[in-house]
């Protein structure tokens, strides 16, 4: 429930942020333009609307006497808008005031009220561009790293393919007494899946566990590679040398040809 004392701690804010907009609403507040703000919050990941403060500096409370009915504007925005959006009525000593608890838009969608995606710029409403509206759908995507590699494997296909040694010795762990453990273990670190009785090997779990990154032909050209110049121009390199191995199983023999060159210079 929302206090009087929440209310001021807003109106100090030095002004109104991504998460928070004030609204004068004396009398009353037009039911789209209160359709039309929940949804642009939702948009910019939720926030709070506050009725019956207003938006100038210092954010004096007016009061309104908008929406006497909170539970039934709360109905009719979930009909409208389709999600919902808690009210809180706050009896504050300079006059009642309204606060819309808005929540965010899940990740990888964004709302829209008649097919307009709105956000907010300014004092104004305005419809989102093709650019952020790409970004908003791109969220709900899998991150690159977690999608398949190799699928359709037996558990020696995973032993024989992932330095699965390396990874305990490196964790400083036990090494399981049998595969499963071994398997469970990677599963659990989403280095691969289980999936219809076989497995499936993440680009994770390959570019940093790969015995030979050969074998992973979709993360093959992001082998580590060390390359060294006889001077300023990269036009003529004295060792141009690509790594094998994933990046956690192959770090420390990394690190040991770069530094055996320059020692024995």
């Amino acid at each position: 429930m929302t206090t009087a004392e929440q209310i001021d701690l807003w109106r100090n804010n030095p002004s109104e942020d991504q998460r928070l907009e004030f609204k004068e609403a004396k009398t009353k507040f037009d039911n789209r333009k209160l359709y039309q703000y929940c949804v642009a919050l939702a948009n910019e990941g939720g926030g709070h609307l506050l009725l019956g403060v207003a938006d100038k500096p210092g954010h004096p409370v007016v009061g309104t006497t908008a929406f006497n009915n909170t539970v039934e504007m709360a109905e009719k925005l979930l009909r409208t808008i389709g999600f919902r959006v808690d009210i809180d009525e706050v009896d504050h000593p300079k006059g009642r005031v309204l606060v819309f608890y808005i929540p965010s838009s899940p990740k990888g969608t964004a709302y829209h009220l008649d097919g307009a995606y709105l956000m907010r710029s300014g004092s104004e409403l305005v419809p989102m561009s093709e650019d952020q509206l790409r970004r908003i759908f791109a969220e709900g995507k899998p991150d690159w790293l977690e999608e398949p590699s190799k699928q359709g494997l037996d558990a020696q296909d995973v032993i024989d393919l992932l330095d699965t040694q390396t990874f305990f010795r490196l964790l400083k762990l036990q090494y399981p007494s049998n595969r499963v453990g071994v398997l469970e273990r990677f599963v659990q670190e989403r280095l691969i899946d289980s999936v219809g009785g076989g497995y499936t090997i993440r680009l994770i779990g390959a570019l940093l566990l790969a015995r030979r990154l050969t074998d992973f032909p979709d993360v093959v050209r992001k082998a580590p590679r060390v390359v060294v110049y006889t001077a300023s121009s990269k036009l003529d390199t004295r060792l141009d040398q690509t790594g094998i191995k994933g990046y956690a199983v192959g770090f420390q023999g990394l690190v040991h040809f770069c530094y055996e060159p320059a020692t024995s210079e």
